[in-house]
């Protein structure tokens, strides 16, 4: 890629391949520096600011404006800015152009050597745009427009705070770029994405690959590779732009929680010559994902969830890594206390951190971030689309259990319900192959699995609230303790789905804090660190030993600004001694009962 790019630099951030299951050798990552303009007034695309010099600044893509790695770090509200970049070509390749983005916050605007390519709606979803006609040799110049504006509630912002300050369980916002940019170049006729559905049992894989350009007869070859040896190959010819083929493996080596077994993927697509014009390498597992009676099943065996809640700040990047590596980090934090998946709460992740779920067998659910005004149906044309985009962009990767559409939506407050019953619909259209819950701990009018969260953490109360469901199998534990005793409410209809307790825990322990007298909160306080211990272990043995419930999820892996109830400090930090991890983690890993 070098050779045809005058200012090409190697010493730019995060300039590791952002698309793990969707990888070319013809690439050029564009983080690194860009010129930039707050454009408070939004009246910049009126004054002309994607043609003129008025960028004042410079910021440090792909982080955002509001945080220290960006190199500017304002942490006011920022409803719009500008960005600018130049790109000197020696002489452009041929093929086609793309411009990718793995996620600007919300709205944006692209222009190309002053010429208006395209737009996109949606903060959390991977996006591309076509700049071909608009390049040229020499020198080109990018400009890309941001708004945001979650105060609104019109779009999904997830824990974003519309206060000035951080304040509860909201946090610093993002605004604009937050994951990697970079370019494309491909053939007149390209692979643009794929959908893989494995069928673990039949040792074989369903791949529908979609073409852009591709004629009708037109090929596409796969084949399967395990540790290098073929395992496997098929093809299957281009019909209305799609190619749909069925790949068996000669030996089955299935992926399971901590056993990451993958197949990598090599696809071809061929011309009517049988001449190769398009190469794509990504991968797959045989991982086939069910619901028994009572919990949730992988290859036919039975699991209990031992998650953690994951939001994926940090104090540096804000919503974006500082590196590959602490993506990866984080997750080995997690599986180091037991934990053996998360819920990746009220934000879309990084398709890094996916890639290193599917690596090291790491069991994520995924969620659309909250924010939007969920009480009446224009809810459905300001989210909608942009779920479509983030299921499919994720639906390949093999660490992903299931999908929450919303997140505590309780009567108390303005519910649409056919705008609810819609999004799990069509979810389930997305994806047959997985569970999707409607409205975790919330009011659940259709869902696969009954989820509630429950932060009450004397254990006495606890096991007394559970009791009834022991012995009445229609009964089902509904509240919450902030809402328990508002049972109007809570009109739903519990249909025997696998149950589980999807938030809990969220105990306060922060010594630093307690020390420095500073503030910080959870969901309950313990004076000492061996009273949490104690908590922890107790909280984590009734849930474990209930039988109706198949899975945990605690509240939550790292702290997070003033929320400071996470297991390690918010830079990563351990935050108890090496005692009390082995408790918590020998908790953990208790027996459940569905387990015994």
């Amino acid at each position: 890629m070098e050779s045809f790019l005058k200012n090409f630099t190697s010493d730019m951030p995060r300039a590791d391949y952002p698309r793990s299951q969707w990888v070319r050798e013809s690439w050029y990552c564009l983080n690194g520096k860009w010129d930039f303009a707050f454009d408070f007034g939004k009246s910049g695309e009126a004054r002309g600011m994607w043609k003129n010099d008025e960028y004042p600044m410079t910021i440090n893509v792909p982080f955002c404006p509001e945080s220290r790695l960006s190199g500017i770090e304002y942490k006011d509200f920022i409803p719009a800015a500008w960005y600018r970049k130049t790109l000197d070509f020696k002489k452009l390749p041929e093929g086609r152009a793309l411009l990718n983005f793995g996620a600007v916050d919300y709205y944006c605007k692209v222009w190309i050597n002053g010429v208006l390519c395209g737009s996109h709606k949606g903060g959390y979803a991977s996006f591309s745009i076509e700049i071909t006609n608009a390049l040229k040799d020499g020198e080109n110049t990018i400009v890309v427009y941001a708004e945001d504006d979650q105060r609104s509630h019109k779009q999904p912002y997830g824990k974003q705070c519309d206060d000035y300050y951080s304040v509860g369980c909201s946090y610093t916002r993002t605004t604009g770029i937050w994951q990697t940019v970079w370019l494309e170049f491909v053939p007149r006729a390209f692979m643009s994405s794929s959908k893989i559905i494995p069928h673990a049992a039949d040792s074989s894989v369903d791949i529908t690959v979609f073409t852009d350009g591709a004629n009708y007869g037109e090929k596409v070859r796969a084949k399967a590779y395990y540790m290098g040896k073929e395992m496997g190959s098929a093809s299957a010819s281009v019909v209305n732009g799609n190619a749909s083929l069925k790949l068996t493996v000669s030996e089955k080596h299935l992926w399971d929680i901590g056993k990451p077994e993958l197949y990598d993927l090599s696809l071809v697509l061929e011309n009517t010559d049988g001449e190769s014009t398009d190469k794509v390498q990504s991968y797959f597992a045989l991982r086939d994902i069910s619901l028994g009676k009572k919990s949730l099943e992988i290859n036919g065996r039975p699991v209990f969830m031992r998650h953690v809640l994951d939001q994926g700040f940090n104090p540096d990047g804000i919503y974006t890594a500082p590196n590959d590596e602490f993506l990866k980090k984080d997750i080995e934090l997690s599986m180091a206390l037991g934990f053996n998946g998360a819920r990746f709460h009220q934000r879309v992740f990084e398709q890094r951190s996916l890639y290193w779920a599917d690596k090291l067998g790491y069991l994520v659910w995924c969620e659309l971030p909250g924010g939007a005004d969920v009480g009446t149906a224009e809810i459905l044309e300001n989210v909608l689309p942009e779920w479509i985009e983030i299921v499919n962009a994720q639906f390949n990767s093999p660490c992903v259990i299931g999908w929450v559409i919303f997140n505590e939506t309780y009567h108390k407050f303005a519910i649409d319900e056919e705008a609810v019953r819609i999004m799990y619909r069509v979810t389930k259209e997305l994806d047959p192959t997985r569970p999707v819950i409607d409205a975790s701990g919330g009011v659940h009018y259709e869902t696969d699995m009954f989820d509630v969260h429950e932060y009450e953490s004397d254990p006495a109360k606890l096991t007394e609230y559970l009791e009834e469901m022991k012995k009445d199998e229609t009964a089902f534990h509904v509240c919450s303790y902030r809402y328990r005793g508002n049972a109007p409410y809570r009109r739903e209809t519990y249909k025997g789905q696998p149950y589980w307790v999807s938030e809990y825990g969220g105990v306060f322990w922060n010594p630093e804090t307690v020390k420095n007298g500073a503030a910080g909160w959870g969901y309950g306080n313990a004076k000492t660190e061996e009273e949490f211990a104690e908590r922890y272990a107790a909280i984590n043995e009734i849930l474990l030993s209930h039988p109706r419930i198949c899975g945990f999820c605690y509240t939550q892996l790292t702290d997070v600004e003033q929320e400071q109830n996470g297991l390690y400090y918010y830079d990563r930090r351990g935050k108890f001694s090496e005692e009390t991890y082995k408790k918590i983690r020998a908790s953990n890993l208790g027996k459940a009962a569905i387990e015994r």
